[in-house]
Order: structure tokens, then C-alpha cells, then sequence
């Protein structure tokens, strides 16, 4: 007898085969193998962020100091308080001004990086790794050696240059947004500056070279094929730099506390400071979530408007 030429499913029977198919299609079956491989994720995703979520809307309803067993229920009068507090209005206005400027330096700065270190530059990975370096030092350690650098090193260079004891950027309410924006800029900039290089190097070359044939000069081929292209990129870079700065507290509690005269505080500082310093639970939640929806609305439409418009490779 000839040996069996099929391979190991033509060799079982149709009727194993009919009642296999079955069984994978079973509601316990799925929901076995989704425990398996995905159950532990599940559960810790539950854990730290949906559990926390819905039991912070809960707080929005109550009076809670943070302190007592006792959660006396308000209604909606934390989100009445959140909506007529004068002070978190202008920690959010500052916000929004201080999100507008890095949102766009950070992008510009972070696309002519990656043109930079994709352009065929001598030791180009070296300097990859060099502008991305910024992004691994934590927020609070940034801040401090940032408030060092405006306090003492540009104070000693102005003084040095003009010869007149000079004042630090940190002094003055402009000066401190500067600082946090500057400070910012120098954080993210590296980070998003790989997704642009991840863009730059998704455009194939005959793209561009057919670009210059076509008679385009090299800004011509840049601005009509690389940039649309590119389009996922922006959306991204532009997407998670407005998320980041939306929710700024680190480097804005170690570069300037708030000071000068309170003048510097953003939206987050002021919601923990609400919930954490006056001991306001509720209202510092309500005022947490109302700032999650702003940045989420804003993070989705801009989400929604690049993706409208995208470009297929």
C-alpha cells in the first residue's frame, strides 16, 4: 500500500474535523483562550486604570476630604464649584496658551532634527541618540536642573555681559511661561523626532528622485510628496505632545512652583492642589475630569482632522 500522500488534516476524518471547528467556535472556547493570553493584561489594565476612572467619577459626586470613612453625596455641586472657580479658568487658559507654543516648536524643532539625522549626516545614529537622551530624564529631575541653569549659570553669564546684577527668567510671570516652554521643547523634542525619522524613512526614494525628474526642485519635493506622506507622522507627533502638555505637573512643580505670585500654575498643579492641599476631593476630581475631557475633545479632532486628509504610500 502506498504511503499517505495528504498532509495531517486530509488524513482525519471530515466528521473530527467538522466537530474541531465546531468547538473553536464555541463562546467558552474564545473565552478560555482570551483568558489565557490576555487575561493577566486585562486584569491589570482594569486594575490601575478603569477601576481608579470610575471610582474618581464617584468622588465627583461627594464631599470627601480625602481623610474621613464618610463620603457625604453632593450631586452635581463640585461640578457648579469646578465651573465658577475663577482660578482654575486661568490655570486652564494658561494651559492652553503654554500647550499652543510647544505643541508647534516641539513639532517644528523634532522635524528638522529628523531631516537632519536623515539626510546621510557623519554619525547621524550618534546624534539620534544623543537628541533623544533629554526624553529619558524624569520630569522632576529636569525641572530642578533647568531651575539651576536659569537661576544661576544665565544669571552669572548676564551679570558677567553687562556688568549689572541681572534677574532670573523665573522672577517674572512671562519669564517662567518661557521657562516651561523652553524646558518642554528641549524634553519631547527628541522623542517625537523618531517618529519623524520613522516617516522620513517610509518614503521610498523613487518617489522623490520621480519628483525631481519631474522638474521639482528639492523644496518642491519636500513640500508635494515627503510632507503628505508623512502625513500619519504629524498626526501623532502633533496628537501626543498636545496630550503631554495638556496634563504638564512635574516640570511645572519643580521649575517654578507656580511662582512668581501663582502666575505659572497649570491646570494639573491647580487640580492637585485642589484635591491634595485643600483637601477637596471632590471638586479637585470634578476639575480633573472636565480637564480630561477638554484634552481629550482637542487630542481626537486633531486625531480626526489628519486622518481626513492622510495619504496612502
Amino acid at each position: 500500500m502506498p504511503p499517505p500522500t495528504g498532509g495531517i488534516s486530509e488524513q482525519l476524518p471530515v466528521s473530527y474535523l467538522q466537530g474541531d471547528n465546531m468547538k473553536r467556535n464555541t463562546l467558552s472556547y474564545k473565552v478560555r483562550q482570551y483568558l489565557m493570553f490576555g487575561g493577566v493584561g486585562t486584569f491589570l489594565f482594569a486594575a490601575v486604570v478603569i477601576v481608579p476612572f470610575i471610582y474618581g467619577i464617584y468622588l465627583t459626586f461627594t464631599s470627601w476630604d480625602g481623610v474621613s470613612p464618610e463620603k457625604p453625596f453632593v450631586g452635581l455641586a463640585n461640578y457648579a464649584a469646578a465651573f465658577g472657580d475663577h482660578e482654575y479658568w486661568l490655570a486652564m487658559g494658561r494651559t492652553v496658551i503654554y500647550s499652543v507654543f510647544s505643541v508647534v516648536l516641539i513639532n517644528i524643532l523634532a522635524f528638522v532634527l529628523a531631516y537632519l539625522v536623515t539626510s546621510g549626516v557623519k554619525g547621524q545614529n550618534f546624534f539620534r541618540a544623543g537628541f533623544f537622551v533629554p526624553n529619558l530624564i524624569g520630569g522632576i529631575v529636569l525641572g530642578y536642573v533647568w531651575k539651576f541653569v536659569f537661576n544661576r549659570a544665565f544669571v552669572a553669564i548676564g551679570t558677567a555681559i553687562t556688568g549689572h546684577p541681572t534677574n532670573s527668567l523665573l522672577a517674572t510671570p512671562s519669564g517662567a511661561m518661557f521657562c516651561l516652554i523652553f524646558a518642554s521643547v528641549w524634553q519631547y523634542a527628541g522623542y517625537m523626532m523618531l517618529i519623524y525619522v520613522a516617516g522620513f524613512m517610509s518614503v521610498s526614494d523613487s518617489l522623490k528622485e520621480a519628483a525631481m525628474i519631474d522638474g521639482c526642485t528639492p523644496s518642491q519635493a519636500m513640500r508635494n510628496v515627503t510632507i503628505p506622506l508623512m502625513r500619519s507622522s504629524f498626526v501623532q507627533c502633533i496628537f501626543l505632545s498636545i496630550t503631554r502638555c495638556f496634563v504638564i505637573y512635574d516640570v511645572n512643580l519643580s521649575l517654578t512652583k507656580g511662582e512668581p505670585f501663582g502666575q505659572s500654575v497649570m491646570a494639573a498643579m491647580h487640580v492637585y492642589n485642589t484635591a491634595f492641599t485643600y483637601k477637596n476631593y471632590g471638586m479637585g476630581q470634578a476639575e480633573a475630569l472636565i480637564l480630561f475631557v477638554v484634552c481629550a475633545v482637542v487630542g481626537v479632532t486633531q486625531v480626526w482632522v489628519g486622518k481626513k486628509g492622510e495619504v496612502e504610500a
